[in-house]
C-alpha cells in the first residue's frame, strides 16, 4: 500500500477577471452573437473605444505548475505573501475548487478548516452541525457521538450547543469549526489562516491540539503567517511566490529565505526633504543608521560585531523634552528588547536643546543571533510619542566562524546567542 497522502503534478488554477461572461442556452444564440461581433467591434472603433484583447476577460494564474508529494503523517507548512496562492491550493486539495490543469491525487478523508464556519448550515444548531460535518466526512453516527463531548468542551460552547449557529459570534464559529475538524479524525487535515480570529489563549490551544494530531500520524497541511508555529509544528515547508513553489525543505531554512526576500534591508535611511520627513513640524526625523561600532563601518554585521545605532532628528520646540525608544524584533517578529534612552541629567529639569540632535546606542557583540532584525523607532516628546517608525532599520546579522561552534552546524535556536564565560576544571581530589 502506498504511503503517499497527496500527490500533484503540474497543478494550475486559472481565473478570468473582467466583465460577466455570456451563457448561451441555444445554438442559435451563439451563432447570432458570432455574426454580430464584427459589427460591435467596428462601432467601438468608430467611437474611439479600444478593441482586441481588452474586450476579453483578463486571465490570471493563481497557481502554476505546482508539483509536490506529501507522505502520510507529514506535517506540511505553507507560507507566502498574501495573494501567493496558498488558500487556492488548499481549496483544490480539499476538493472545494476545481483545478484548471494538471492533476491532484488525495488518498484519505479530508477535514478542512479554510474559512470560519465553512460547511456549517446557519439554521442548524451546533449539535446538528457537528453530526452534519461528521457525516460529510463519511463517519458513522456512533463515531461522532463518541467524540461529541470532547468537541463541545474544546470549543467552549456548552451553553449554546442547542442554538442555531447563525446566532454565534465569529469567535464561537471559529472555535466550533476547529474543534470539529481536529476531533473527527480525518486522515488529512487542511488548516488555513483562521486561527488569527481567536484570542491568544485559544490560538495556543489550537496549536497544541494540532501538535497532538500530528503525533497520531495524520497528515496536516498548515497555512499560517505565524512563522514560529510553522517551524515548531511542521516537518517540511513550502514557500509559494506568485503562484509557484519558490522553495521547499526544512522549515527553518524555508522561513529564513522567505523573510530575507520579504524584508527589504535598510541599514541607513535619510529624509533630506522636510516635507517628506516623519514627524510633526516641532520634531522631525532626518537620519537613522546601523553600522559596526568599531573597525570598518562598511564591514559585515556578524554575531560577534558590536552594533552602533544612530538616530538624527531636528528639535524646533524650545519647550520640548525629547527621548528615543527602540524595540528590536527578530525575523519571527518576536520582541527581543524594548529600551529607551535615559534623560540627560543636564536636561532633566530643562528642555532639550534646539537644532539637530544625535542619539546613539550600542548593542554589544556576541548577543544577537544570526538572521534578519528590525528596529522600531519611537521619538517621545514631553512623554508622548510623536514619531513612530515600525521598520526604521532592517538588517541581517551573519553567522560567525563554523570553527567556533563546537561541532554544531545547524542554525542556533533562540532569539539571542550570547557568549558566556565557561570554565572546566579537574575536580579537587578529596
Amino acid at each position: 500500500m502506498s504511503d503517499i497522502a497527496i500527490c500533484t503534478q503540474g497543478l494550475g488554477k486559472q481565473y478570468h477577471i473582467g466583465g460577466p461572461r455570456k451563457h448561451y442556452d441555444r445554438l442559435s444564440e451563439r451563432l447570432v452573437d458570432l455574426l454580430d461581433t464584427p459589427f460591435r467591434r467596428a462601432g467601438r472603433l468608430l467611437r474611439g473605444q479600444a478593441t482586441g484583447a481588452t474586450e476579453l476577460d483578463e486571465v490570471i494564474w493563481a497557481l502554476k505548475d505546482i508539483t509536490l508529494e506529501i507522505k502520510q503523517g507529514e506535517v506540511i507548512g505553507i507560507i507566502g505573501n498574501n495573494g501567493a496562492g496558498k488558500s487556492t491550493l488548499l481549496k483544490i486539495l480539499a476538493r472545494i475548487t476545481d483545478l484548471t490543469e494538471g492533476y491532484a491525487e488525495i488518498h484519505g478523508r479530508v477535514g478542512s478548516l479554510l474559512e470560519v464556519g465553512t460547511g456549517f448550515h446557519p439554521d442548524l444548531t451546533g449539535r446538528e452541525n457537528i453530526y452534519l460535518n461528521g457525516a460529510i466526512l463519511g463517519m458513522r453516527r456512533t463515531e461522532i457521538a463518541r467524540k461529541f463531548d470532547e468537541i463541545v468542551a474544546f470549543a467552549e460552547i456548552e451553553k449554546f450547543i442547542e442554538t442555531p449557529v447563525k446566532h454565534y459570534s465569529s469567535g464561537m464559529y471559529m472555535r466550533l469549526a476547529f474543534a470539529v475538524a481536529a476531533h473527527l479524525e480525518p486522515e488529512i487535515l487542511v488548516v488555513d489562516e483562521v486561527l488569527a480570529v481567536g484570542d491568544a489563549e485559544f490560538q495556543a490551544k489550537c496549536l497544541g491540539k494540532m501538535g497532538d494530531v500530528a503525533k497520531t500520524g495524520r497528515t496536516i497541511l498548515f497555512v499560517s503567517h505565524n512563522l514560529l508555529a510553522i517551524e515548531t509544528l511542521c516537518s517540511r515547508a513550502f514557500w509559494l511566490r506568485d503562484g509557484s513553489i519558490a522553495q521547499e525543505g526544512a522549515p527553518n531554512q524555508v522561513v529564513s529565505s522567505y523573510l530575507r526576500h520579504s524584508l527589504q534591508t535598510a541599514t541607513e535611511r535619510r529624509w533630506p526633504d522636510a516635507d517628506q520627513t516623519p514627524g510633526p513640524h516641532q520634531v522631525q526625523l532626518q537620519r537613522v543608521c546601523v553600522e559596526p561600532a568599531c573597525g570598518n563601518r562598511l564591514g559585515a554585521l556578524t554575531v560577534h560585531t558590536p552594533l552602533r545605532l544612530t538616530f538624527e532628528y531636528w528639535n524646533f520646540d524650545a519647550t520640548a523634552t525629547l527621548s528615543v525608544s527602540i524595540r528590536l524584533y527578530n525575523e519571527h517578529n518576536i520582541l527581543i528588547f524594548d529600551i529607551a534612552s535615559p534623560y540627560n541629567p543636564e536636561w532633566q529639569q530643562h528642555p532639550s536643546p534646539m537644532g539637530l540632535l544625535r542619539t546613539t546606542c550600542t548593542i554589544p557583540g556576541d548577543l544577537l543571533n544570526d538572521g534578519t532584525h528590525r528596529i522600531a523607532l519611537i521619538i517621545i516628546r514631553n512623554q508622548q510619542p510623536v514619531i513612530e517608525e515600525t521598520a526604521a532599520l532592517v538588517f541581517n546579522i551573519q553567522d560567525g566562524s563554523v570553527a567556533e561552534r563546537g561541532g554544531w552546524y545547524g542554525k542556533w535556536p533562540g532569539a539571542i546567542r550570547p557568549r558566556l564565560a565557561w570554565e572546566t576544571n579537574i575536580p579537587v581530589s578529596a
